[in-house]
């Protein structure tokens, strides 16, 4: 099952038609457009001749079958195919560095061999990861450029093929989009934009009901992540390691200042980006110590860990 880039919305809105019903546990292609809605064709293209109303595109909504608001969405990254080329641009007034910038530039980066030769002649080997990926929520819409509880635009370099996002389900259907594609990205994104790519998303999304996630969380081989976004970034980390914190309370049978103890000592905060409307944050733990806080393995047992 595929949902093509004739189905792109540009907000999270619980109002959008569903492109796509399937039941839980089905796999589905989402076909991405890059952050500039297919827009530059050139290195020569001014950023003046853009439609600023179609950036940060994001295709879906996929509706799923007895999802429900208190559930939650496991949303298995089966692949990520990314497009022959890749976009960098600097941006006046956009980004930590936007003050500065006083020509606006796009330049068009050719993938050969699954690398990237980025300015200074640097080449980079390829890092496939989504920038946007979200539901629905049950309020006002989201613009697919604003991140929050819902996901949305996080930016988070971590999400890539081989890994399991937790999403919250605010609506019937959840409603999930995905877009933005990066094929490389650093954490912070501090120029506002990665390596901008259109590509194809393969995952396999299955409605965990009843199991509730407040934010998105995450987990790949090693690590298990809460993730916040705000418009303070000292928000955003304090609500990521707040989610973490009562996490490892839950399951591992630990006083606050135990846990505490142990999130400081083992715990990683790391920042996502710093670019958006909201900023968004992760907060890193071990899988190996969560798992050995208790004699079973919640992370197995349980879709999520409680």
């Amino acid at each position: 099952m595929r949902i093509g880039t004739s189905r792109v919305i540009y907000t999270f809105d619980k109002r959008h038609p569903p492109a796509l019903s399937v039941s839980s546990g089905a796999t589905v292609a989402f076909e991405t457009l890059d952050a500039f809605g297919g827009q530059v064709n050139s290195s020569d293209q001014t950023l003046s001749s853009l439609d600023w109303s179609r950036v940060n595109p994001a295709t879906g909504p996929l509706y799923l079958e007895g999802a429900e608001p208190g559930d939650s969405l496991r949303i298995d990254i089966l692949s990520i195919e990314v497009a022959p080329q890749g976009i960098v641009a600097a941006i006046p007034g956009a980004g930590l560095f936007g003050d500065r910038v006083r020509q606006p530039e796009v330049r068009l980066l050719p993938f050969v061999d699954d690398a990237v030769i980025l300015p200074g002649n640097i080449t980079a080997r390829l890092q496939p990861m989504i920038g946007v990926i979200g539901t629905a929520p049950a309020g006002v819409a989201e613009h697919c450029g604003v991140p929050g509880s819902h996901g949305g635009n996080m930016d988070n370099a971590r999400i890539t093929a081989g890994t399991t996002l937790y999403l919250p389900v605010f609506v019937p259907g959840g409603l999930l989009a995905i877009g933005d594609l990066h094929a490389l990205m650093g954490d912070g994104e501090v120029m506002v934009t990665g390596v901008e790519c259109a590509g194809t998303v393969t995952v396999r999304v299955t409605v965990l009901k009843g199991q509730t996630v407040l934010n998105p969380q995450h987990e790949d081989d090693e690590y298990y992540y809460t993730i916040a976004s705000h418009e303070s970034l000292d928000v955003a980390v304090r609500q990521s390691a707040n989610d973490m914190l009562d996490l490892v309370m839950r399951y591992g049978s630990l006083s606050l200042n135990e846990a505490g103890m142990l999130l400081s000592c083992l715990g990683q905060t790391h920042i996502c980006q710093v670019v958006d409307p909201k900023m968004t944050a992760r907060f890193a733990m071990p899988k190996a110590v969560l798992r050995k806080l208790g004699d079973h393995d919640p992370l197995r047992r349980l879709e999520v860990p409680w």
